[in-house]
């Protein structure tokens, strides 16, 4: 048993989907449990209709949800002959079920229809993978994984039920396999117990591939992507970035803490717990080695960099000058928890405290305001989050030449630079 996981831009046009019906004849026979994330800007675009809809834009949310429609429509008709009406009925299924949610008039918080809007990419990316393995005679079974991956109610970053979810792998997923020898489902979603959908966080679906590749024991767990392998720097934005032959889990669980974005920061431990190895290969040219992910330590590693744009800088200091003690750091703690916000950096001194925060407006706003009823709030926005590990004096400088170093941290493996 394999899982594989495909991402989005390895769906994100017809000629990229036609990739991956050889990918998984070169394991012909095998069991493969594949997982696949919404097609390219997908979940950008369904995003902006939740936006549109949340703002009482009804009609704009519409518009915007229709031109979701036909780019999928229009995929499946490229790809799709004799399975195409099959794939047509089951996409119109899904797109009912937005609808229908579009329609009403918001009255639960944003995250919750966030979760019920954005979750539908997966499921129309799925229905038209595993319809076109089927017309390209790769018999495959398709599931909702939403009745598999029961979550709670925090909704944007559900966790999951271990015990409930594996019950139900082993009551649908296991049998699927006496009907075909590929499954296909979705990454990044789950379900709640009174069946509202859920999401798993940005880039959920590498953890949902780990979830799966735990629960099923499988032998390995690959991550298709639209890279050589894992790189040291986010190769967009430092075209010089090479890539990394080989890693420990310490080192990527490291990596995905400070915002590497080539593995979810939670994908690693399920793997960990019962050492199944993870293999991020390339989808557009499988030839190439790849990273092996394992669990044999791994010296010598290149300059790792992780560069974080649009962050927010929050000073927060005693209204009294007093100092900052743990009844004001526990108060902000509990806020971060209530309003489901993690720190990329944090840093406490006498009567001051500062936190650095992906720009999430919603979320900074309400943040701002509920920590002013009792501290001093200045907010800062528009910087960059700059992390080094295994660094040198020399990469030190030229990384920061030009810049204004507003915060600094340091330890012997990883330093970490607040930037204007």
């Amino acid at each position: 048993m394999k899982v594989f996981k495909f991402g989005g831009a390895s769906v994100n046009s017809v000629e990229r989907i036609k990739n991956i019906g050889p990918i998984i004849n070169q394991w012909a026979g095998e069991k493969i449990l594949v997982i696949v994330s919404a097609m390219g800007k997908t979940t950008n675009s369904l995003e902006k209709v939740t936006g549109s809809f949340y703002a009482g834009k009804k009609e704009e949310a519409l518009q915007l949800f229709d031109l979701v429609k036909q780019q999928h429509l229009t995929t499946a008709n490229h790809l799709l002959v004799t399975h195409y009406l099959p794939c047509e009925k089951q996409l119109k299924r899904f797109f009912i079920e937005v609808e229908w949610l579009l329609y009403d008039d918001p009255v639960k918080d944003y995250d919750y229809y966030y979760d019920q809007v954005v979750c539908a990419g997966e499921l129309f990316s799925t229905a038209i993978v595993s319809a076109y393995l089927n017309e390209i005679h790769i018999n495959t079974s398709w599931l909702d994984v939403r009745d598999i991956i029961r979550t709670d109610d925090d909704f944007r970053e559900a966790s999951i039920d271990w015990d409930y979810t594996g019950n139900k792998i082993r009551e649908l997923v296991i049998p699927e396999f006496e009907k075909a020898n590929i499954v296909c489902t979705q990454g990044f979603i789950g379900a709640t117990d009174e069946n509202e959908s859920t999401t798993l966080g940005r880039e959920g679906s590498d953890y949902t591939a780990a979830v799966f590749a735990n629960m099923l024991n499988a032998e390995s767990l690959t991550i298709w992507k639209d890279v050589k392998a894992v790189m040291n720097a986010d190769p967009k934005q430092f075209p010089d970035a090479r890539p990394i032959a080989s890693l420990d889990y310490n080192e990527v669980i490291e990596m995905a803490y400070y915002g590497a974005q080539v593995i979810h920061p939670k994908t690693i431990k399920p793997l960990q717990n019962k050492s199944i190895p993870l293999y991020v290969k390339c989808f557009s040219d499988p030839s190439l080695e790849g990273t092996l992910i394992h669990d044999k330590p791994v010296h010598d590693l290149p300059p790792i960099i992780v560069l974080k744009e649009n962050q927010v800088m929050l000073e927060m200091n005693s209204t009294d000058y007093s100092f900052m003690g743990e009844r004001h750091i526990g108060h902000l703690y509990q806020l971060f928890e209530k309003l489901n916000i993690k720190p990329n950096l944090t840093q406490n001194g006498a009567i001051l405290f500062v936190c650095v925060l992906d720009d999430r407006p919603e979320k900074i706003e309400k943040l701002a305001l509920e920590a002013s009823s009792f501290l001093e709030v200045r907010v800062k926005k528009g910087l960059s989050l700059l992390t080094i590990r295994h660094y040198h004096k020399d990469l030190i400088e030229k990384m920061t030449e030009g810049k204004q170093i507003l915060l600094r941290q340091q330890t012997p493996e990883t330093v970490q630079f607040l930037l204007q």
